[in-house]
């Protein structure tokens, strides 16, 4: 156990503040998205854990709710991914524009988080390992062989999520085809070598100090090589029997948590975050792939199972990260309470979670 500061929002606060929730499927009522699936019952649900908290919430589902002041406080923004490349930052620098403060993190800070090449070049900085990598700017040079050797490869979005677009090729013709694919369609391209093994992924809280909860993977029935498509992540195809455990490995996550703590420098402060990593169980093996200060808070989602196995309820999350955001930006003076949280890396390692 180790003692940390949880944020509330003061009683009398919640009867004046005025919320906009921002996010695609803010007005879902709850039923899963023919395409994004999963993540509309995701959004219904902030939304009733909002509301819940004793706060006066209005849903909103597009950016035309930011173009000028309309009397809100704060700004939940969960549209991270508006149908074009790099709409992650719109949100928050939207936002900035009218003066509103808003969840999560600077727009600066955001940018740097969704770049996957400039995290990895951050963490290189900070001494943390990385699989080795090419970026291929649209409209920048022609994308050459990586002068690494490999067997595999992985090719995505520079700035994407939930394994949207990543394709695994093993031949650099093909490698250049899918390049070229996600060109034509406006996305930045960030290549890698394939590592195998599994992800790993630290859930970081905002605060005073940051709080590092337990690492956590998905355990899947084939292990070695796990790779968890978008269809899975968002329930679109058949199911995944896929668990949520924490790592029962010490030396692997304490390393992993000295690498988060490296990093944490270049993106402090902000809310809430998670930092995923790459372990090779053979080798013990640890690279840092890339950090999304905007993750999934689903109750089925890494974050609040990390919370749960600390001792935090999904809506004392809510609560603490929407105090966090609104005291370090001068919208209110929290309640700062002590609790003994458990997060160590030793503590609760295999411990598996319903989801």
């Amino acid at each position: 156990m180790a003692t940390h500061t949880i944020f509330k929002i003061p009683q009398h606060d919640k009867a004046r503040l005025k919320v906009l929730f921002l996010a695609k499927h803010a007005l879902s009522g709850g039923k899963a998205h023919a395409q994004d699936g999963n993540h509309a019952v995701y959004h219904h649900e902030i939304l009733t854990a909002l509301q819940s908290i004793g706060l006066d919430v209005t849903p909103k589902n597009d950016f035309t709710a930011l173009f000028e002041p309309a009397g809100f406080d704060f700004v939940f923004s969960l549209l991270n991914r508006a149908g074009y490349p790099m709409s992650e930052m719109l949100g928050p620098l939207m936002a900035k524009r009218i003066g509103l403060p808003c969840l999560g993190a600077s727009p600066i800070l955001r940018g740097l988080g969704d770049d996957k090449h400039l995290m990895k070049t951050v963490a290189v900085a900070r001494g943390v390992p990385v699989a080795p990598w090419i970026v291929a700017r649209v409209g920048g040079m022609e994308p050459r062989e990586p002068d690494f050797a490999y067997e595999r490869l992985v090719v995505k979005p520079n700035a994407s999520s939930a394994s949207w677009g990543i394709t695994m090729p093993s031949t650099w013709t093909q490698a250049r085809e899918d390049i070229a694919k996600l060109h034509a369609q406006g996305q930045d391209v960030i290549v890698e070598r394939y590592e195998g093994s599994y992800d790993v992924v630290v859930p970081v809280l905002g605060g005073d100090d940051p709080i590092l909860l337990s690492s956590m993977r998905f355990e899947m029935p084939d292990d070695e090589g796990n790779f968890r498509s978008y269809e899975e992540k968002r329930g679109l195809g058949d199911e995944v029997k896929e668990k949520l455990v924490t790592m029962s490995k010490p030396v692997m996550t304490r390393k992993i948590r000295e690498q988060v703590r490296a990093m944490l420098p270049e993106l402090w402060p902000f809310d809430y975050g998670r930092f995923e990593f790459r372990y090779t169980p053979q080798t013990g093996e640890v690279l840092f792939m890339e950090v999304n200060l905007s993750c999934n808070l689903w109750s089925k989602k890494t974050v609040a199972g990390a919370a749960a196995i600390a001792g935090l309820s999904h809506e004392d999350v809510i609560e603490h990260i929407t105090a966090v955001s609104m005291d370090r930006q001068g919208v209110i003076k929290a309640d700062r309470i002590k609790m003994d949280l458990q997060t160590g890396p030793e503590e609760a390692g295999g411990r598996k979670i319903a989801i």
